[in-house]
């Protein structure tokens, strides 16, 4: 016996039930709208102000730091919003990723850092060669410099430079400038590396072999291409500026997350909802977004968080054999400076070195953890860690 919920295949509406490829999202419009606010200070600053003053009470923004808000506005929306919706995921990896009981402490130092390097600038004054306290030990030390005995004490915690500088104030510094290097470029090779990955894997599917090709062997060119002569170039030519660096890094490093991506979406293009999603009428780059990457997130984070210190390491390289750019407080720059005073001012290289260290081996540690919590290979129960 018919009923009033009986529905022949004809009297569907099958406009109504097509995938919507233009969509929005309440966390999609306020992503657009504080892109839209970041630009508009942008354009501000520069055809208003012209970039002859500060933005904000006294920070005047520089381009690098222009990057990394919207770097910060990336991570937010597509990072730390998914993780506060899907609380049964955050708490199985967090569960998963504490037994490793060097990595927490390497992620609390980690945030630590993220948070001194971006808030302190904002409270410190940059560091301003001061000829007249050149090189004085760190707080309770005393040491003999050039046949003067000096001791130090509290106007200059962490000692100074040759030049003056405090080393507390260059130590805050570089760690902007290592975070500013380490997830812009990070986030730039992240975005370039899934969307090739991934399209070139839906390519396959779709029986598009040759655009899979042609976008694996440019990703095989590309990583024996000698970047480091590129940057050496583009430094004689125009200059060592950070923003720059930064570019060349995230653009010519992201062949690894592109392979892995592949792998990744080759196997799941094949899966039933990506089927159903074609048979929807969604087209390449709506499966790309909102199916292979997403589902591909866990690599991606585990090799976004060895892709950060690997860029850190390159920025403060640079730094160090003076490729860098010179209006930038590096880390590298500073243990470079301090090479000819390892004698008798041994605190000049060696703070931002071991800070430099800690950091590195940090992010390894935070990210070999995580690698343990999401990825679906690893036993549940054991997890390594100590």
């Amino acid at each position: 016996m018919a009923t009033d919920n009986d529905t022949s295949f004809e009297d569907i509406d099958w406009d109504a039930h097509s995938v919507s490829k233009f969509s929005l999202s309440a966390a999609g419009a306020a992503e657009i709208v504080a892109y839209l606010v970041l630009a508009g200070a942008f354009l501000y600053d520069y055809a208003v102000l012209q970039n002859a003053g500060p933005l904000v009470l006294n920070w005047d923004v520089l381009s690098v730091e222009w990057m990394l808000m919207g770097t910060l506005i990336a991570m937010f929306f597509h990072g730390v919003i998914p993780l506060a919706r899907n609380a049964r995921m955050r708490e199985f990896y967090w569960r998963r990723f504490k037994k490793n009981k060097i990595a927490v402490v390497a992620l609390c130092y980690l945030v630590t850092i993220f948070f001194v390097g971006i808030v302190g600038p904002l409270f410190l004054d940059p560091p301003q060669i001061r000829f007249g306290n050149r090189i004085v030990p760190p707080v309770g030390v005393t040491a003999t410099v050039n046949g003067v005995v000096k001791t130090g004490s509290w106007q200059f915690p962490l000692g100074t430079t040759g030049e003056g500088y405090s080393v507390l104030k260059l130590v805050v510094y570089g760690m902007r400038v290592s975070m500013e290097v380490g997830l812009i470029a990070t986030v730039f090779s992240v975005v370039i590396g899934s969307v090739v990955g991934a399209v070139a894997a839906l390519a396959t599917a779709l029986d598009v072999g040759w655009l899979d090709e042609v976008l694996m062997r440019y990703v095989d060119i590309q990583s024996v291409f000698p970047a480091f002569m590129l940057l050496l170039l583009l430094v004689y030519l125009f200059g060592s500026q950070l923003w720059m660096i930064i570019l060349i890094y995230g653009f010519l490093s992201w062949e690894g997350i592109a392979r892995t991506v592949r792998g990744e979406a080759l196997q799941r293009s094949s899966e039933e909802y990506i089927e159903a999603a074609r048979a929807s009428g969604a087209n390449m780059m709506y499966i790309v977004r909102q199916h292979l990457i997403p589902n591909s997130a866990n690599s991606i984070i585990i090799n976004a968080t060895v892709a950060i210190p690997t860029f850190i390491l390159g920025e403060a390289a640079l730094a160090f054999l003076g490729f860098s750019d010179p209006s930038t407080f590096s880390w590298g720059r500073t243990i470079s400076a301090g090479q000819a005073h390892l004698g008798d001012a041994w605190w000049i290289s060696t703070i931002p070195g071991v800070f430099l260290f800690f950091t590195v081996l940090s992010f390894y540690y935070a990210g070999e953890a995580m690698r343990d919590a999401m990825d679906p290979r690893q036993e549940v129960g054991g997890g390594g860690g100590l």
